[in-house]
């Protein structure tokens, strides 16, 4: 029976062959033929009104020779931490709350974390548009409860808007896959470390907080990535000064005109994505043998 379900036309050997070639498809098609389309394109050239392909480093020279575009960067790069700091700290305080003090309303707790992820992303930033606003709904609140008495111009069209909007965006990100991660710890782990005497911040810190180290690793790398490559947020709260380098690469695409150099930023940003990925995934790798004790 065993021999003829392994030569069968199922078997798991050809399902494994079978997914390996879905898998590499799907790679091939949708990941690397873009992306070597955008590569290729990068050291093309443009003319007044075309585009010709060549082999030149003009478009990556451009990038290092205007500071603005290392401005640019620098803001989309200072915008993320911020993001991927404040995600972390928030989504990790909410993880461990859910996980430990509010078993019996985790699975409202949970609904209320993830129904947002189901609407749309421009809806969830545009909403802060709404809230922070000029006569929006916390400065109308404000006034009407006395706080103010004009209304304050400062919370919108700044980095503070987006950073907000981004934070409250990508909070699940980390939040979900921490609060997992501290699920799966053996609450024996936590009653022998009390047990033999430490107290409840040593246990924290020595026992649960090592344990849920990868999962809070893979949540900061996925919220630096997104909030690095975000373009809508900006382009609603974002004030002149606010701009980041997804707005950069969509411009040249579009009015510019100049796909060569929106090609170059691309790979640029590209590199960022990839070199955090690495760094991270080595982080987590370190932390894993730091467990072991190897």
């Amino acid at each position: 029976m065993s021999s003829m379900q392994g030569q069968g036309l199922f078997s798991q050997a050809r399902i494994g062959w079978l997914s390996a070639v879905a898998v590499a498809a799907y790679a091939l098609l949708f990941i690397a033929l873009p992306y070597a389309n955008v590569g290729v394109m990068s050291f093309w050239e443009k003319d007044l009104y075309s585009i010709r392909p060549a082999f030149s480093f003009t478009n990556y020279e451009r990038i290092f020779a205007r500071s603005v575009y290392s401005q640019v960067v620098s803001n989309s790069l200072a915008t993320a931490a911020y993001v991927t700091l404040a995600s972390s700290v928030l989504g990790y305080l909410l993880a461990y709350f859910m996980a430990t003090y509010a078993r019996r309303w985790q699975f409202l707790l949970l609904a209320l974390l993830m129904i947002p992820l189901w609407t749309s992303f421009l809806l969830r930033a545009y909403i802060w548009k709404i809230i922070l606003g000029r006569n929006g709904i916390l400065n109308t609140a404000m006034m009407a409860a006395g706080v103010i008495e004009q209304p304050l111009s400062f919370l919108l069209y700044n980095q503070f808007s987006i950073c907000l909007a981004l934070t409250y965006i990508f909070l699940p990100f980390v939040a979900l896959p921490v609060y997992a991660a501290l699920e799966r710890i053996p609450r024996e782990y936590v009653e022998a470390s009390g047990d033999l005497g430490a107290p409840p911040l040593a246990t924290f810190f020595h026992v649960v907080f090592p344990l849920s180290v990868p999962a809070l690793l893979s949540g900061v790398t996925i919220v630096f990535c997104l909030s690095f490559g975000d373009f809508i947020t900006p382009a609603l709260l974002g004030g002149s000064d606010d701009i980041m380098i997804a707005n950069v690469v969509i411009s040249q695409f579009g009015a510019a005109f100049d796909w060569p150099f929106g090609s170059a930023l691309a790979i640029g940003v590209l590199c960022v994505v990839v070199a955090l990925v690495t760094f991270s995934q080595r982080l987590g790798n370190m932390a894993g043998r730091a467990r072991s004790g190897e």
